[in-house]
């Protein structure tokens, strides 16, 4: 009898699945303890919670989840044009920043054709890529980050899309503004730069790009953000994409109807003017930032400067230490899978439960 998963294409069944981090409610299953005696600092979420104006907004909007939400997202596209003097033609709208990742490849990439992106950089990338069937040149990083003048020479005849994070995820490595810059400009005209900016927020004044200028200047260049981050929305998954109305345009025809929920579009319209609370959440991370790399330090191990809200750091026996920690309560991310198998990513928590990870780290690395 035939297997009919035979019938899908080879490069699907190939495709390893993305590894989300652990859930809090797994681990206590797993431990058999109340989930709020463990922390979660594996998936870059905003330790703070969601912003209060999207929690009041949301509220409001639990009576009209019986309608369809507005399929053109018109009053977040409205409040981002507000905000960065986008032009609404300019906007495509997703389900978390993944959606509008895989958009792009959908609509510029073949069978036929190839795309360029970094060791180490998000998994989503070859994922998507791999999906359409597409070629992935992966580019060897250096010093843990993209190596843009590798990634430029990477780029071959058929090389449609080019996927690059500033900062980078999992190694949050940044790419100076004036390499970039530079690097957009030599780019061919046909390859489209998919810049991806999930944690653009917690970025400090002397190191953020005018990436939004430059989209007056490089009809390439296609920028991506999440409410996930620094607006505290990762459970309602949206991000948004904007670049030429043109390439918004193909991207917003493979994109499917009503692929933001109604709450997602109210938290994200809410949340955007929510300066308060992004404030908080900057000063927080910095804070944070500071706490944990001192402590990194004084366990005698290495790290990785960040520019986001995580840090990673080389633990030797990676999977001993992590499974140590688990034991603990505390849940961060193994990052192998990026090419990093000594090394775990931790996110940025609140101020107790970074010095919980730091004793647990200190514990884990003693056994």
């Amino acid at each position: 009898m035939m297997n009919l998963c035979e019938l899908a294409p080879s490069f699907i069944r190939s495709i390893a699945p993305y590894q989300p981090g652990k859930p809090i409610s797994e681990l206590a299953r797993e431990l058999g303890i109340a989930e709020s005696s463990i922390i979660k600092l594996a998936s870059n979420e905003n330790p703070l919670g969601v912003s209060p104006k999207a929690q009041k907004a949301l509220m409001a909007a639990i009576p009209s989840l019986a309608l369809y939400p507005d399929g053109n997202g018109f009053e977040l596209k409205q409040a981002l044009c507000r905000h960065f003097s986008f032009e609404m033609d300019q906007i495509v709208l997703g389900n978390g920043s993944n959606d509008v990742l895989e958009l792009a490849a959908r609509a510029f990439l073949t069978a036929n054709d190839s795309a360029v992106f970094s060791q180490h950089a998000f998994a989503v990338y070859p994922l998507v890529v791999q999906a359409i069937g597409a070629h992935g040149i992966e580019v060897p990083a250096k010093d843990f980050g993209p190596d843009l003048d590798a990634m430029a020479r990477a780029i071959r005849p058929d090389t449609k899309v080019v996927f690059l994070a500033n900062p980078n995820n999992p190694t949050g490595t940044l790419s100076p503004a004036a390499d970039l810059e530079r690097f957009i400009s030599a780019l061919p005209p046909h390859v489209l730069l998919v810049l991806d900016e999930a944690y653009n927020e917690y970025l400090q004044p002397q190191f953020r790009t005018d990436s939004v200028g430059w989209l007056k200047k490089y009809p390439h260049l296609l920028l991506t953000r999440t409410f996930s981050k620094v607006y505290g929305l990762a459970g309602l998954r949206v991000g948004y994409a904007v670049g030429r109305a043109e390439v918004a345009d193909l991207l917003n025809r493979v994109r499917q109807p009503f692929n933001v929920n109604s709450l997602s579009l109210t938290a994200a319209t809410a949340a955007l003017d929510d300066h308060d609370f992004v404030r908080r959440s900057y000063e927080l991370n910095l804070a944070g930032m500071q706490q944990l790399c001192e402590g990194i330090k004084a366990l005698g191990l290495e790290w990785i400067p960040s520019f986001g809200n995580f840090v990673s750091v080389k633990v030797g026996d990676a999977r001993a230490v992590n499974a140590a920690l688990l034991a603990a309560g505390v849940i961060v991310r193994p990052i192998a899978g990026y090419g990093l198998p000594q090394w775990l990513r931790v996110s940025i928590g609140l101020e107790s439960e970074n010095a919980r990870f730091l004793q647990s780290l200190k514990q884990a690395i003693k056994a």
